[in-house]
């Protein structure tokens, strides 16, 4: 019998949910949404905790990796792996309570956001973060990646809305992380207490600081919270089978103010002016991902700020100020739902766009994410576009300019060996460029493997020494995602491209 079939055999035996060991079931989890492929051993759908604790029992035994996936929809890798893949949207897909009173709720990290969604809304509750991929991710890749989306700057980051994790770690231990140390694996609160200082001066301040391991949320001010430190640990700490998250109240009315600009650099030099007047969203683009005749007011670039009200009069009025106070070359202020919508599926469709070049060139991820401080936009955004210029390469900025995130897909050769090494080039110049500016090489979507390589150049040695050692604290055995944010496969391995012939 071989080790793979005997690792087959001992999950069959354990585990009451699916296991899937045939070619089919390890394909579909072979990709994510990502530039990289790594094809698992198997696929294990479990039904409850008990069966994800049997399977680490199994797989630790062996000395096979575990990766948890949701909805496949990471863009950086985590969610592939080369061992047993944790299935969760078959089976562990539940919202297991809602209470409107609390404004809480209880999930299983296989449901599907836009499913909480819709249970909320009856309530006037929403969840805050809102990746655009709503309709596949899911809560527990949002928590594993500390996942966003276009309200961050009113609701944060969905670290900002975990309450209470239920965390199985890869030697079997139950644990429920929270504040004030609640669920702490033994020698995390030694570890932290003995790193004050890098702690309090080794992490960038920023609204969109997702790269590396968040442990200066383990610092006493900041309340020493180990279900935030966990937040986008990418399934590499511990694997998560139940969470407590907060809701937040749902605007009765919004309004939508497209705020328009001479160019990009304008429009995200204004953004961060505008915080102050506690829009919902501030999303910009420039002209080059809009078709002529879209029906934007006039200029080279937009923000798309909403607001939220009790009435859309209240909504409107909100718009009005934001427009005053903006020194913009056009504006327009929307308060019906329908021409709402419309404005918005131009930004969504920009999104698109991106993935591809005006001559039909396709544009790829890998550097789509990286955030710097707001005030610092306009600046970073000069040189990010002259930094793609001196490497040939093409790319349209767009994103979360209040929060000083930058989406963009670039039109990297990933299937020749001198363009994957002009890919690895740009890579280490646009992580530098993003450490100088006092950033982080991802604002949304993780570090995977596409950017964890690079932490050094945005931590240093010393905070990602720390990170190995947190590591290990969690996962002494190096079980679960290997390869990925700590001690990480190098950016240019693994391509789904190398092997083709």
């Amino acid at each position: 019998m071989t080790d793979l079939a005997d690792l087959g055999d001992a999950l069959r035996r354990t585990v009451r949910g699916e296991v899937g060991f045939d070619a089919t079931a390890r394909a579909l989890a072979t990709m994510d949404a990502s530039n990289y492929r790594r094809v698992p051993l198997g696929v294990v759908a479990p039904r409850d905790a008990d069966d994800v604790e049997a399977v680490l029992e199994a797989c630790r035994e062996r000395g096979v990796p575990v990766v948890a996936r949701g909805g496949g929809t990471s863009i950086a890798g985590q969610a592939t792996g080369t061992g047993v893949v944790l299935d969760f949207t078959r089976h562990m897909a539940g919202l297991l309570e809602l209470d409107p009173g609390s404004r809480t709720a209880v999930v299983q990290p296989g449901l599907v956001l836009d499913r909480l969604q819709e249970a909320a809304a009856p309530h006037g509750l929403r969840f805050g973060p809102d990746p655009s991929t709503h309709g596949r991710c899911t809560l527990g890749g949002m928590i594993g990646n500390n996942s966003c989306g276009s309200h961050s700057v009113a609701w944060g980051t969905t670290a900002d809305s975990v309450r209470e994790l239920s965390v199985i770690t890869a030697r079997g231990r139950r644990l429920r992380p929270g504040r004030d140390w609640a669920g702490a694996p033994e020698g995390l609160r030694e570890l932290a207490e003995g790193e004050l200082s890098r702690l309090r001066t080794g992490f960038p301040e920023l609204p969109r600081r997702i790269s590396g391991y968040a442990l200066d949320a383990l610092l006493p001010e900041k309340g020493a919270d180990v279900a935030r430190s966990f937040c986008g640990s990418e399934g590499t700490l511990g694997i998560l089978t139940e969470a407590v998250v907060g809701l937040v109240e749902n605007p009765r009315a919004c309004a939508l103010a497209v705020l328009a600009y001479a160019d990009e650099s304008a429009a995200a030099e204004a953004a961060a002016g505008l915080l102050p007047l506690r829009p919902l969203t501030v999303e910009g683009m420039a002209a080059d991902l809009v078709p002529a005749g879209a029906g934007l007011p006039r200029g080279g670039a937009w923000l798309f700020v909403e607001t939220g009200g009790d009435t859309a009069a209240q909504a409107r009025a909100r718009a009005e100020e934001i427009v005053r106070a903006a020194d913009v070359v056009d504006a327009l202020v929307v308060t019906d739902a329908a021409a709402q919508r419309a404005l918005w599926r131009i930004r969504e469709d920009a999104a698109g766009t991106a993935t591809r070049m005006p001559d039909g060139t396709e544009a790829w991820p890998g550097w789509e994410d990286c955030a710097v401080p707001p005030a610092r936009l306009g600046g970073y955004l000069r040189e990010f576009r002259a930094l793609l210029s001196s490497h040939g390469l093409r790319g349209t900025p767009y994103g979360h300019f209040g929060d000083g995130c930058i989406h963009v897909r670039i039109d990297f050769d990933l299937l020749t060996a001198p363009g994957v090494g002009r890919f690895r080039r740009f890579s280490e110049d646009l992580a530098d460029l993003v450490a100088a500016h006092g950033g982080s090489l991802s604002g949304e979507h993780g570090d995977g493997q596409a950017r964890a390589e690079l932490l050094p150049r945005m931590y240093g040695a010393g905070t990602v020494a720390l990170f190995e050692r947190a590591k290990a604290v969690w996962d002494p055995d190096d079980l679960l995602n290997p390869g990925i944010l700590v001690r990480p496969a190098r950016l240019d391995e693994n391509l789904r491209f190398s092997v083709l012939p």
